[in-house]
């Protein structure tokens, strides 16, 4: 870990095996594979370790990731709002996994900044926000997954690891990855991976669950989107899907049916760029993609109040849909010496 010195683990270690009192996660807002994978399998590994610990989502999380349960209480925030808070008021240890400023957990921000106890960030997002007592922040890795790993492995924690935890870190790993088709260049994934694989998991089995796991709403959400809602800009070498909530509502969306849909324009000969646009209610939320060079977080941060990855971004804008790819569209002719650089 580059960024994450001596001073910084021997302090979670100290803090740790001096606490008595419960200790909370707390992934993104919208959690994906990579947040609830980090959350679950640390939450394993401190529970083994003799630690009290439950994971509170801000929100609900996607239905082909629920065979990660059993082991660890999973409380839905935006559901069961007054237990989420008697919980996290007895609590002395808050760990937010897979983002870096309060923000990203929507509903869930005020109680984090608020929290009386210690906050620890551990996250592989760049520019971090100062809001956590403890900051594990490393861009460099593939994934929070696989900085959870490393950093249970640094502070001593290695022997609370079991089957459970090593399933839900392949997970994450797996799914930040694109299964294993970007971000896995450092040689330190595959040390990982090899360490998870020694308890045996099934990925085969985990593939499954995750990939193959929809419901035929969703594939039929998914041919709608390609064939009807897919633009392609050649000149600009970009693509984009926009979806509206009666479009949503029509394929009986459920948290989870978009995974992925950000990518499909990319799959075109001569597209960089991609953009996936979701109708919420009061504004539109925008996930973006990109290959090479293009700074996708950069064009995420400067005019979709987001951020990310080089590849990879998100953020949202208080507009209608109509007025969200009118200035998306429009920008575009402002980056046309850098997507035609790629």
């Amino acid at each position: 870990m580059e960024n994450t010195g001596n001073e910084i683990i021997n302090g979670l270690t100290e803090l740790f095996s001096n606490n008595t009192r419960p200790v909370v996660i707390v992934p993104h807002s919208n959690p994906d594979g990579d947040a609830i994978g980090s959350a679950y399998g640390l939450a394993v590994v401190l529970k083994n370790l003799g630690q009290f610990v439950k994971i509170i989502t801000p929100n609900d999380y996607p239905g082909f990731l629920a065979w990660l349960n059993g082991h660890v209480d999973i409380i839905n925030y935006q559901k069961k709002k007054k237990t989420a808070e008697h919980f996290i008021n007895q609590c002395s240890i808050m760990i937010c996994v897979d983002f870096n400023e309060a923000r990203r957990a929507d509903e869930m921000e005020n109680t984090i900044n608020s929290f009386a106890g210690t906050r620890i960030m551990v996250d592989h997002h760049p520019y971090p926000a100062d809001f956590c007592h403890f900051t594990v922040s490393e861009p460099s890795y593939s994934s929070s997954a696989e900085l959870v790993y490393d950093l249970v492995v640094a502070a001593g924690w290695e022997r609370g690891i079991d089957l459970h935890a090593a399933e839900a870190l392949y997970t994450g790993i797996m799914t930040d990855t694109g299964s294993f088709s970007h971000n896995t260049s450092r040689p330190n994934l595959y040390k990982v991976l090899t360490a998870l694989m020694t308890w045996n998991i099934d990925t085969e089995s985990i593939h499954s669950k995750v990939y193959h796991n929809f419901s035929a709403d969703r594939l039929r959400l998914m041919g709608y989107s390609m064939m009807e809602k897919m633009v392609i800009l050649p000149e600009f070498r970009t693509g984009y899907i926009a979806l509206t909530r009666d479009e949503l509502k029509k394929y009986n969306f459920v948290p989870g049916d978009t995974e992925g849909f950000v990518n499909i324009p990319l799959s075109v000969s001569n597209i960089i760029f991609s953009a996936l646009f979701i109708e919420k209610e009061g504004y539109v939320k925008v996930s973006l993609r990109s290959k090479g060079s293009f700074p996708s977080n950069a064009f995420c941060a400067d005019h979709f109040n987001g951020g990310g990855h080089l590849n990879a971004a998100g953020g949202e804008i208080k507009m209608s849909m109509n007025e969200t790819l009118e200035k998306f569209t429009q920008l575009l002719p402002g980056y046309l010496h850098q997507l035609n650089n790629v």
